[in-house]
């Protein structure tokens, strides 16, 4: 019996955390960070103030939350691509592409990128970003690693790190289409992808 209890408050504590989680993720791309209050959070939740403050402690960790939701939705959709992919080229033109067009279509991040009010949501993408970049570029180290066995660490991650630095830089300042994008993405790293699967024959 204690089993299917505890089963039961995981899944309820689970259930209010994404209820609290979509509810911050709402305002956020409606009002920009500066204006997100704890008490608006929780009455769009149907919860108390206290509730929000004991699931995540603070506004600033509330947020981070949102953002690691949002990367990790990113994360699974360029899994997605690579495990497609009959090889790296394509797998990075790919998942460069789902970015760029999940990027536009999320609320969260399209505001952050082209509303007044989303303004202050750039520095989570940007100087704040780092936990977003690295889990952006460990993932992609990962999937480069499998295609070409023998790629150094260091390459990968070189590798990785150009590709996601090129990729913000065309969410950040759009002149592109999707697509277009991941092609030149796809011209600069070619000529480093040739190079490694040359030496590995």
């Amino acid at each position: 019996m204690t089993d299917i209890t505890d089963s039961f408050v995981e899944r309820t504590r689970t259930s209010l955390r994404e209820t609290l989680l979509d509810a911050a993720a709402d305002i956020l791309a409606a009002r920009g960070y500066a204006a997100l209050r704890m008490a608006d959070v929780a009455s769009a939740a149907g919860v108390s103030r206290q509730t929000v403050y004991n699931e995540f402690g603070s506004k600033n960790a509330l947020v981070q939350a949102v953002v690691l939701r949002t990367t990790g939705e990113f994360l699974d959709g360029i899994h997605q691509r690579f495990a497609s992919a009959p090889d790296v080229l394509t797998g990075i033109r790919g998942a460069v592409t789902y970015t760029i067009e999940h990027a536009r279509e999320n609320r969260l991040v399209a505001s952050a990128l082209g509303t007044p009010q989303g303004e202050d949501l750039l520095p989570l993408l940007t100087t704040r970003g780092e936990p977003v970049l690295s889990a952006a570029m460990a993932t992609a180290a990962t999937h480069y690693r499998q295609f070409l066995p023998t790629l150094s660490t260091h390459a990968a991650n070189l590798l990785a790190e150009t590709t996601v630095r090129l990729s913000l830089s065309h969410l950040v300042l759009p002149t592109h289409s999707a697509a277009e994008a991941a092609d030149l993405v796809c011209a600069a790293l070619a000529p480093a992808i040739t190079h490694y699967s040359s030496t590995m024959e």
